[in-house]
């Protein structure tokens, strides 16, 4: 398993503003709350899964098997 920032640049730096603009929370969410704090809970859950390979919610990092 790897995680890694999204190979294109633009969406890196974009998500990255947000996510200084919202104290960390993830930038695509309306809610503050811990389970959207970066990384998300969502993605966490993901990257358990040994057969998940696919970016988080923002599409800030990627997972490959």
């Amino acid at each position: 398993m790897k995680i890694m920032l999204n190979s294109n640049k633009e969406i890196v730096k974009s998500v990255k503003e947000g996510l200084a603009e919202k104290g960390g929370y993830c930038p695509c969410r309306m809610e503050k709350t811990e389970e959207n704090k970066c990384m998300c809970k969502e993605f966490r859950e993901q990257i358990e899964d040994p057969n998940f390979e696919g970016y988080c919610h923002c599409m800030l990092y990627y997972k490959s098997k």
